[in-house]
């Protein structure tokens, strides 16, 4: 029998709505609001003249119809492309790509997902992940901590009050943003379990384990080991609905997810 939780599991939606809508889109995050998420998921990466978009992958050729490395491009440039076309090509006939705001589908600037935040006329935390190696190396800890003292959330008075996290595969990173900004909440994400780390420890400071759902699976015993070492754990990506169960059941904190309004749903939200 598992017992009552006293909080419920956060919903995050990952790069957005991003199995109905094209990923990293303002169309994406405005369906996660939408769908009620309780988070959004971001990647961030540095362009050639220095402001944070939300793009995964290192190179815009698989989300655009441009080609090239982000940090090798310019905003004005990768502002004249599209990223929206693709989605009903390749992955969703749900997707309805018609004559709407360009903006919706234009490449997005962190700053714009956090005045999107910010009009969401209700609470919605959002989860950073800073993307390495990159030749911009330190420089985007800096760029993000600059835009988000801008918007008054840099310094939260401690880190369960914060709406924004900082989430990375790099332990040096999360160590930058923490040095300069030690109340703001880090997620060491994890593709793997490191020997060094199999007991359930995280890398100093760090509050926040964010295993693949791989692991979850995989590794359950590994899950209560970072939970009685007084971890949180979220978990990427969460699509499936036994998967959700599991993690239910294993007292996961925060579910990140495609498919937000699914998984609402299936927790009974």
């Amino acid at each position: 029998m598992t017992l009552a939780r006293q909080h419920p599991i956060q919903v995050v939606a990952h790069r957005g709505a991003s199995e109905e809508a094209p990923e990293h889109t303002l169309s994406a995050y405005k369906k996660a609001i939408e769908d009620g998420a309780d988070a959004l998921e971001c990647d961030v990466r540095l362009t050639a003249d220095g402001h944070l978009v939300c793009v995964h992958d290192r190179r815009i050729n698989r989300t655009s119809n441009g080609r090239g490395a982000v940090s090798a491009l310019e905003l004005a440039e990768l502002a004249a492309l599209d990223f929206g076309a693709w989605k009903n090509r390749d992955e969703s006939p749900d997707w309805e790509y018609g004559p709407g705001d360009p903006e919706d589908t234009s490449v997005l600037t962190l700053e714009r997902l956090l005045e999107l935040v910010a009009d969401a006329g209700r609470r919605v935390e959002l989860a950073v992940e800073t993307k390495h190696p990159t030749r911009w190396a330190g420089q985007v800890e800096e760029r993000l901590l600059v835009l988000l003292k801008r918007f008054g959330l840099d310094a939260p008075e401690s880190a369960a009050e914060s709406p924004v996290r900082v989430m990375s595969f790099s332990a040096r990173s999360l160590h930058r943003v923490r040095a300069a900004s030690p109340n703001l909440p880090t997620v060491y994400l994890l593709q793997f379990i490191s020997p060094r780390l199999r007991d359930g420890r995280l890398p100093a400071g760090v509050r926040i384990a964010g295993p693949s759902m791989r692991i979850v699976r995989s590794h359950p015993a590994y899950i209560e080991r970072l939970k009685r070492a007084g971890h949180q754990v979220h978990v990427w990506t969460v699509n499936e609905p036994e998967d959700v169960d599991l993690c239910v059941e294993l007292g996961i904190d925060a579910i990140i997810t495609n498919r937000p309004r699914a998984v609402l749903r299936q927790l009974g939200r």
